[in-house]
């Protein structure tokens, strides 16, 4: 996810004064986890260090050259230094959707544009927001976020909140957040996520097969495939609320359809999850409560990767290729980028694909 950049915060910070307090904590929250930066080979060397981290930070650095070396990710000092924040996400954002719609609020800064979500480092700060939006008639979502991008203004820090979720957590999130830094296109929050994760799977296969053991490709192939099936069936639950939200349907009726379309989802999910041998890694998002927000949250990350992944495969998996191509594309205007990229995946394809991931849910309930 990305940071409000402090430089142009500071310069636009006289806006207003709910500007000047969002602000104030962006470059607060910022300059204090600078201050606990260090860099790596100091952690690593330091006597009085713990010798678990240092062989983590090990590791990082061997993902670290790998990524500028053989996937062609920026090559500069993001990554190559740690830093400890004391808590388990180094910021929560804030999303939020209309009662009865799927398209998400949006907030804009400087440099980076506008955004679907709102960055806090206090968690307070973010529930206050999401309780006052929810006054507004929003729904919204608080989600953890255990790393951001700075887009190369700064020198990202490897961060104990991504570091202590594992190997493959770790490879993951250097390949998604340095490949902000390649290409990023302002307003765009979908066409920039959905590049990243791109990126991130083909560096996580590439990385695995040179450096991860077979336990480790067949977690992360195993992962990919929950993954797929989950992210289906959101996107078949996106496509029923789009629909409801459409009708023209009195208010209360479609309050009660919502809580039924959700009702639903839950209950696919239950049936989908029995086929996964006790694995419970999407209880949460479950757990916490559907709304439109954490919908329109996961589309964020989700809606455009299956026409990255075509595009990828019509470049023969060739990744300078494959960036060029997206460079390309990030330079068209919004619409021309979406139809482009919509038009890589055809939409029988894609809906044959729903229609598979939904009906082995349902097959597995019955086996």
């Amino acid at each position: 996810m990305l940071a409000v950049l402090l430089a142009a915060l500071l310069a636009n910070s006289l806006a207003g004064c709910s500007s000047v307090g969002y602000y104030a904590q962006a470059v607060g929250g910022h300059l204090e986890l600078m201050r606990a930066t260090r860099p790596i080979r100091d952690v690593m060397q330091d006597p009085a260090g713990d010798p678990a981290l240092a062989k983590k930070l090990a590791e990082v650095e061997a993902m670290r050259e790998f990524a500028s070396r053989e996937l062609g990710l920026p090559d500069n000092n993001s990554y190559r230094s740690y830093a400890d924040v004391g808590r388990p996400y180094v910021v929560w954002n804030v999303f939020a959707a209309p009662e009865f719609s799927l398209e998400p609020k949006r907030w804009c800064v400087p440099v980076a544009g506008c955004v679907n979500y709102r960055g806090y480092y206090d968690r307070e700060d973010a529930e206050r927001l999401a309780a006052e939006l929810r006054e507004e008639g929003y729904d919204t979502y608080v989600g953890g976020v255990a790393a951001y991008s700075t887009l190369g203004y700064f020198d990202d820090p490897v961060l104990n909140t991504f570091l202590r979720l594992g190997t493959l957590e770790v490879a993951r999130t250097v390949f998604h957040e340095l490949a902000h830094q390649l290409i990023y296109v302002q307003d765009d929050s979908t066409f920039n996520e959905s590049f990243a994760t791109t990126v991130e799977k083909a560096g996580m296969r590439r990385w695995l097969a040179r450096h991860g053991t077979a336990e480790q490709r067949a977690a992360f192939e195993l992962q990919q495939e929950r993954k797929a099936a989950f992210t289906g069936l959101i996107r078949n639950g996106r496509k029923q609320a789009v629909a409801l939200y459409a009708n023209n349907d009195s208010a209360e009726r479609k309050r009660d359809a919502k809580a039924g379309l959700f009702g639903a989802l839950r209950q696919d999910y239950t049936r989908l999850k029995a086929g996964w041998g006790g694995y419970s890694g999407y209880d949460r998002f479950f757990g916490e409560g559907l709304n439109n927000a954490k919908l329109a949250s996961l589309a964020l990350y989700s809606e455009l990767v299956p026409a990255f992944d075509r595009l990828l495969e019509i470049e023969n998996h060739d990744l300078p290729r494959f960036y060029r191509r997206v460079a390309t594309l990030a330079a068209l205007d919004k619409q021309a980028r979406r139809r482009a990229l919509t038009e890589l995946v055809p939409a029988s394809r894609a809906t044959g694909q729903l229609h598979s991931e939904v009906a082995t849910a349902r097959d597995e309930r019955n086996m």
